[in-house]
């Protein structure tokens, strides 16, 4: 490729996608169009606005050196380092699980529950377990102003990231860590528990495509055996730590809600409300203990 051919937005834009397009993405327009707005901080609206605009030699070597990451399978926004998630740009790393538009589904759904207890309680307390990058936490503190969250994570890296978001977000002030494996490290109560856990059976990781397996981290895929290690451990225990008129919400795999009901229900809990993606698949579970 000539240095001149990338030498404008536009002339850049369509050196990522040809490139792309070669390597036989799904969708090499759209994935070139976040790559590029992602290195250069512009909007969908500019990369066309401002085709004709000039690109510095530093820009289009960084855009060369993204385009070689994603034909060796690293995700676009791995590259970028950062992903919005429910209007909040987040930061990643290594120790993370990329959010997913999937996950905002489980924030959606437990928006309105933590709005209903809100006004109810005046305020409401969150534990979003195996946090990552805060993702589910963050949007929803972001959404309710009266409510205050603990993230919990087994990766110290993951919660350096999480408090980084928190603080970029302006939620610094109502959002706080723990440090431990699933509620060894938390010790108060809370009105609402949500989490993405790992849910994909160990012997199907070596199946994910390249992008999930080489760079999610394994510990936020690996659900064990049959998938289910994750509920069967926030299940056991979670009516200890929560209020007594509290819910559980779980994003959980496409084929599991059976599996995952008969988890939680053998815990006592009872499920009131499950929810499908955008393929329609059944994608989150909502709890609550029967006392």
């Amino acid at each position: 490729m000539s240095g001149g051919q990338g030498s404008t937005v536009a002339g850049l834009l369509q050196e990522v996608r040809a490139r792309f397009a070669e390597a036989d993405l799904d969708d090499p327009a759209t994935e070139a169009r976040i790559l590029v707005g992602g290195l250069l901080h512009f909007s969908s609206t500019e990369l066309v606005t401002r085709g004709p605009q000039a690109v510095s030699a530093d820009d289009v070597s960084a855009a060369r050196k993204a385009i070689e990451r994603r034909l060796n399978h690293e995700p676009v926004y791995r590259i970028l380092g950062e992903r919005e998630f429910y209007g909040l740009p987040l930061r990643l790393s290594a120790a993370t699980l990329e959010p997913r538009p999937d996950t905002e589904i489980l924030v959606d759904t437990m928006l309105a529950h933590v709005r209903r207890l809100e006004s109810q309680k005046g305020s409401v307390h969150i534990l979003d377990m195996g946090t990552g990058t805060g993702a589910i936490c963050l949007a929803l503190l972001h959404e309710c102003p009266q409510a205050t969250g603990v993230g919990s994570d087994i990766s110290s890296e993951a919660l350096e990231t999480a408090r980084g978001n928190a603080e970029r977000n302006g939620l610094a002030a109502r959002f706080k860590t723990a440090h431990g494996s699933w509620f060894d490290a938390v010790h108060e109560r809370f009105h609402v528990i949500v989490s993405n856990p790992p849910y994909i059976a160990s012997s199907v990781i070596s199946t994910l495509a390249p992008e999930v397996k080489d760079f999610d981290p394994p510990a936020a895929l690996d659900g064990g055996l049959d998938g289910l290690d994750a509920y069967r451990a926030i299940a056991k225990d979670a009516a200890r730590f929560l209020h007594p008129d509290g819910i559980v919400g779980v994003e959980i795999g496409y084929d599991q809600r059976e599996m995952v009901t008969s988890v939680f229900e053998g815990a006592g809990f009872l499920l009131v409300e499950a929810v499908r993606d955008y393929g329609q698949n059944d994608r989150v579970l909502v709890f609550e203990f029967q006392h």
